[in-house]
């Protein structure tokens, strides 16, 4: 009988502590993944650069998360560039060197995310091979992502492939339309740009 007393006293020390421990502890899930952090930090400047340039939101957020790995690869901690750039002729600004197809490449180093983002846009917009880019709708993000791939914008067979899947999945295409609907407003900076009907 005493054995069985201090089993009980034992058991009811241990489950309201146990539960007491769970009820403390941060709730599962509570916390943003790295990749909606990134989308919240940088959408609003994806949307500027659209209104801008013409680049659709959805396909630079999609790019800047694979391409820097949500904002924590060594290119975007420790050179803001978060769209793997790299320094090609006449780039003059700072630079570092990563493994990236090939041993110690040269990558472009920038001051400050805002000024990845804009370059990325000036680098679509400034080589004759992504000419075609923008004479598609710019809602149209699989075409951009199939285009961005057949322009030789990155090595991966699955480049376009694993765009769409990160566009589909955070329904980043929302940023398209928001740019898109105050009658089309922010797209007539970009002249290249064939306007399509809503």
């Amino acid at each position: 009988m005493r054995t069985y007393a201090i089993l009980l006293s034992s058991l009811l020390i241990f489950v309201p502590n146990s539960l007491g421990a769970q009820n403390t502890s941060p709730a599962q899930g509570s916390e943003l993944s790295p990749r909606k952090v990134y989308i919240a930090t940088y959408e609003k400047m994806a949307r500027k650069e659209m209104k801008r340039t013409g680049v659709p939101a959805s396909i630079t957020l999609a790019q800047g998360i694979l391409e820097s790995g949500n904002g924590q690869s060594r290119l975007a901690t420790e050179g803001n560039n978060h769209f793997g750039i790299k320094c090609h002729e006449g780039w003059k600004g700072k630079t570092m060197f990563v493994d990236d197809d090939k041993p110690d490449e040269c990558f472009r180093v920038y001051r400050n995310p805002k000024q990845s983002f804009v370059d990325h846009s000036e680098f679509l917009l400034s080589r004759s091979r992504y000419d075609g880019l923008f004479i598609l709708d710019p809602r149209d993000y699989q075409s951009w992502a199939k285009g961005l791939k057949a322009a030789g914008y990155a090595t991966s067979p699955t480049y376009a492939e694993k765009l769409i899947k990160i566009i589909e999945e955070e329904e980043l295409y929302r940023f398209d339309q928001q740019v898109i609907k105050p009658a089309t407003k922010g797209l007539k900076a970009h002249s290249r740009y064939k306007m399509t009907p809503n």
